[in-house]
């Protein structure tokens, strides 16, 4: 399984978080994660916060 940094640094990367990303960071934030992915995990709320990291799940419009 992937690590909660990895996740964080290809949303930071491609400015988006998807919707499988976010679900992934589900998964891995009720597993044990050490301080570095927290600290990642920090970033990306951060990121988003100030709109460089846009969440698929916010952007898509109910029909």
């Amino acid at each position: 399984m992937a690590l909660i940094r990895e996740v964080v640094q290809q949303a930071l990367n491609t400015g988006l978080l998807t919707i499988e990303a976010e679900n992934q960071l589900r998964q891995l934030l009720m597993t044990k994660y050490d301080r570095e992915d927290l600290r990642a995990f920090m970033t990306l709320q951060s990121a988003a916060m100030s709109g460089c990291v846009k969440q698929e799940s916010r952007t898509l419009l109910p029909h």
